[in-house]
């Protein structure tokens, strides 16, 4: 079919909005540059979405999304209308490639879709491909080192249709993790030497799945998904008081909850996330040659519960401190720091999508 996205890589309109629809809320997100490789945080919202509108990455209820996205763009109260969005890496298949340094684009394109004819479980017709080059070779510098992403069209054209829908313009698709480890570079700069030749473990943990990222210099040396996340504490919270999902992830979010919960529920649930997190660097350490990280960034949804970093770092023994992407930046007078303090974990994708409008056309 062709390379045909304009999509998965490559930014073509500025300005643009981060646009993150996760299981749990829709996230907008918008910046400004602030001097060189400085920027400055716009606005941004968070609207909550209702149980199971979103599964699994999967779009289940496109009109609830929508209303979701109108209404959070609304609040935003931007003329903005160009917006980045992001695949869940589940939808993505990527594949690192060697090709012959300095090939032209039809002879690149070319050699890409022989290559993804390989790797792809699907007829090319019933994909979106693109690419990109990463650099030279490791092993040669005659040879250039290309990544290849893949999704089935379907999935690609869901995010285009919300989009649509809402009365937005989705000239960005990107893939969740892609986002997030951009959002990470602004964060690594705040590491002591910025993070230089250290291990840091990044936990992105949302509502329902939680996702370590092992990187050193910037480098993803491993990755993990485990199925555990913010929902578990909202459903601990339906059964114990009798409320609705929603009821109870309002109250959860506002924390007008009885003088029991936490201690009942709140604590069992940050302990549990502490011992998800301790098992999966136990696995990081046993399936690679490293038996130690440096660090530890805490990200999504569940790093806003106050003093889950220090839960986490005592029983981890690393150092953990709670993303922020947005610490070194201007703030505008639409947006309170208090607020954005409290939601910036939750907010690195669309962080991260926001970032897009800054790319080289």
């Amino acid at each position: 079919m062709g390379i045909d996205i304009s999509a998965l890589f490559s930014p073509k309109a500025r300005p643009l909005l981060g646009l993150d629809v996760s299981s749990s809320a829709v996230k907008l997100v918008e910046l400004t540059a602030n001097g060189k490789d400085a920027y400055r945080v716009e606005r941004y919202t968070i609207e909550a979405l209702p149980k199971d509108a979103v599964s699994d990455g999967n779009i289940a209820n496109l009109e609830v999304v929508v209303d979701c996205v109108r209404r959070a763009w609304k609040r935003l109260g931007t003329s903005t209308r160009n917006v980045a969005m992001a695949l869940p890496a589940s939808a993505v298949i990527t594949k690192k490639i060697i090709v012959q340094a300095g090939l032209r684009d039809e002879e690149l394109e070319a050699q890409v879709e022989s290559e993804a004819n390989q790797y792809i479980p699907f007829a090319i017709d019933e994909v979106n491909l693109d690419y990109q080059l990463i650099g030279p070779a490791p092993s040669s510098p005659d040879e250039a080192e290309i990544l290849i992403a893949a999704s089935k069209k379907e999935r690609v054209e869901d995010r285009v249709a919300i989009a649509d829908a809402s009365g937005l313009k989705a000239v960005v698709i990107d893939i969740e993790n892609f986002a997030l480890l951009s959002a990470y570079t602004l964060i690594e700069r705040q590491l002591p030497d910025a993070g230089r030749n250290q291990i840091v473990a990044l936990i992105d943990a949302g509502a329902s799945v939680m996702n370590l990222t092992v990187l050193r210099n910037g480098q993803q040396v491993y990755a993990r998904e485990q199925a555990f996340g913010g929902s578990q504490l909202t459903q601990d919270i339906t059964r114990h008081y009798g409320m609705t999902f929603e009821e109870a992830e309002t109250a959860k979010r506002t924390g007008n909850l009885p003088d029991g919960y936490e201690l009942e529920l709140l604590t069992p649930f940050v302990e549990s996330l502490a011992l998800e997190v301790s098992r999966a660097l136990q696995f990081f350490f046993t399936s690679t040659q490293f038996n130690q990280v440096d660090h530890i960034v805490l990200a999504g949804g569940c790093a806003v519960i106050p003093g889950v970093d220090e839960v986490v770092a005592t029983r981890t023994q690393v150092n953990t401190l709670i993303a922020n992407p947005f610490a070194n930046m201007e703030l505008s007078d639409r947006v309170r720091a208090r607020n954005l303090l409290a939601d910036s974990s939750a907010l690195m994708v669309a962080c991260g999508l926001a970032l897009r409008r800054f790319d080289p056309a």
